[in-house]
């Protein structure tokens, strides 16, 4: 194929991603669906057809690329979240129950759900197992706009700032959480591939990946957040006061230190870029430059999406599902209709958000526990550890990943409008909001 002709499909590609999702609406077609089918449609084109994409082979590539996708959705999701989190109080620790319970109970069965099918009953090794349950068990911050937080709100008092919506709060804090929270369990199917015994690695996964890389990684975030915060609205010389300049690249440098100086420290990155998105939107919370970094993000998400989406669409009709069989359909179906939906339910009995406040009803846990959506971050884990260990049966996870990726986006990019619809008319909210 020419260089020209594929500038020509991809910019072609580009455009009908951009408005069918717009057009197609009304239809609840989530835009993640209409980017697929348009990449698998671009993969069945004649002049396609000796092309065979290797997940195995573009490994280094697919590592990267949803790497930065994945950092880019964090910071704006950390920078969408209007709940504050004040360390220092309980009262605000308490607010963020939702999150706490997700990535404290829904998570860990999630992975063991995913694990526990895959080695026992469907006898795949131990390894690449776990592995499974850590990629697949995260929810997205990429593919789950229809069901998260629309933006930073900026009307109103300071102290009056909060989210109104204990649903896409609780699926939104979620999802900037648990990607960096994946790492401890991808680094023990690591370990249980290239080291084996349980018995020689369990004490250091356990005090360095499980606790102190999250320390260190928080850490490092809220310092950099802190800082860049301060030069941004406080500096003493206003050429430094990049928010009266208005310049919200800083959101972009501000995610490109927490990554790299958390990573150098030895951190989870992910989980130092969310803190820093939270601790950036915390300062001068009802500044108009906390929407025009999230602006500044959401459009470099919604670029990197685009391309994400429709190379798995074009991977899908090109090879990436050539190892699917039906134990890998299996555990894609029951991750999505019954082990998360389970999970998230079980997470929220006896919930309560605040003193007096009866929490979560039940029809909103039962939207929280089902829309645990996956995907770029998913690819993203089969791809660092399957670079960092070899696992025999690494074909057969990427197309287990991809099948399930792909479920993911069609079932819940179906439900998704209609779903919130419903909610927010029961809880009686204008519909028009569930449409963002």
């Amino acid at each position: 194929m020419s260089p020209e002709l594929i500038y020509l499909l991809l910019g072609g590609s580009l455009l009908l991603a951009a408005v069918l999702p717009r057009v197609l609406h009304r239809w609840a077609l989530s835009a993640p669906m209409v980017l697929v089918a348009t990449g698998m449609l671009v993969g069945l084109l004649p002049a396609w057809d000796a092309v065979v994409l290797d997940p195995v082979a573009a490994r280094p590539v697919i590592e990267h690329v949803t790497e930065l996708t994945v950092l880019v959705a964090l910071m704006g999701v950390g920078l969408a979240l209007d709940r504050p989190l004040r360390w220092r109080s309980r009262e605000s620790w308490r607010s963020w129950s939702p999150a706490w319970r997700l990535l404290g109970i829904a998570m860990p069965l999630t992975i063991a759900g995913v694990a526990l099918l895959a080695w026992g009953p469907l006898g795949v090794a131990a390894p690449a197992a776990v592995l499974l349950g850590a990629a697949l068990a995260p929810t997205d911050p990429v593919l789950a706009s229809d069901v998260q937080v629309e933006g930073p709100t900026l009307e109103g008092a300071v102290d009056e700032i909060d989210e109104d919506d204990e649903v896409r709060f609780a699926l939104t804090s979620e999802a900037g959480l648990n990607d960096g929270l994946a790492f401890p369990f991808v680094y023990a199917a690591i370990f249980l591939a290239s080291v084996g015994s349980v018995s020689q690695w369990w004490a250091g996964w356990l005090a360095w990946e499980l606790v102190g890389k999250v320390v260190v990684g928080v850490l490092v975030g809220v310092a950099v957040g802190w800082v860049l915060a301060r030069i941004a609205f406080r500096a003493p010389a206003r050429s430094l006061r990049l928010a009266e300049v208005g310049e919200p690249l800083l959101a972009l440098a501000a995610l490109l230190l927490a990554y790299g100086a958390s990573e150098v420290a030895g951190g989870y990155g992910f989980l130092a870029v969310f803190a820093c998105a939270l601790t950036v939107r915390a300062a001068e919370r009802d500044h108009d430059y906390q929407r025009h970094m999230h602006d500044v993000i959401d459009r470099l998400e919604t670029l990197l999406t685009l391309v994400v989406l429709l190379g798995l669409g074009f991977a899908l009709t090109n090879g990436l599902l050539a190892h699917l069989d039906w134990r890998g359909m299996l555990i894609g179906v029951s991750l999505v209709l019954v082990i998360r939906p389970v999970a998230g339910y079980l997470a929220f009995l006896g919930h309560r958000t605040q003193v007096g406040d009866a929490g979560l009803d039940h029809r909103e846990r039962l939207v929280v526990a089902f829309f645990g959506v996956r995907g770029v971050g998913s690819l993203y884990y089969v791809a660092y550890a399957a670079g960092a260990a070899s696992f025999p049966e690494e074909r057969w996870l990427w197309s287990t990943v991809g099948f399930t990726v792909v479920l993911s986006v069609v079932v819940h990019g179906v439900l998704a409008t209609p779903v919130m619809r419903r909610l927010d008319a029961a809880r009686g909210e204008p519909t028009a909001s569930a449409l963002g």
